[in-house]
């Protein structure tokens, strides 16, 4: 059974920073591609970014590019999100996904992230 646990959100002021982690059981880590996925208030899921399985692929949205670095550690099961720059357009509730193929086959529970203005 997978589990994705997430951790790191919070409330931030606009211009700071916020670093999600996601720690992955239950499946083979180091070949599976995760990312992120977020949705804010009365919106739908949007898709955030995305690694490979060897880290060496990553894709964003256009809207956190050069904002927002998406990384790995094999070794524990990690997968991290970190945030700089960011705006009230980035409150939402962040999700880790565990990719199979072009879909999403699991999700984590969640973490809020709040900017203020």
């Amino acid at each position: 059974q997978v589990q994705l646990v997430e951790s790191g959100g919070g409330l931030v002021q606009a211009g700071g920073s916020l670093r999600l982690s996601c720690v992955a059981s239950g499946l083979t880590f180091s070949i599976r591609a995760l990312g992120w996925v977020r949705q804010a208030p009365g919106k739908d899921r949007e898709f955030v970014a995305a690694l490979s399985g060897s880290g060496l692929s990553t894709r964003y949205a256009d809207s956190v590019k050069g904002r927002f670095t998406i990384s790995r550690d094999n070794a524990k099961n990690t997968v991290y999100l970190q945030m700089n720059s960011l705006n009230p357009e980035d409150t939402a509730v962040y999700y880790c996904a565990a990719f199979r193929g072009l879909g999403i086959s699991d999700w984590g529970q969640g973490t809020q992230v709040t900017v203020s203005s």
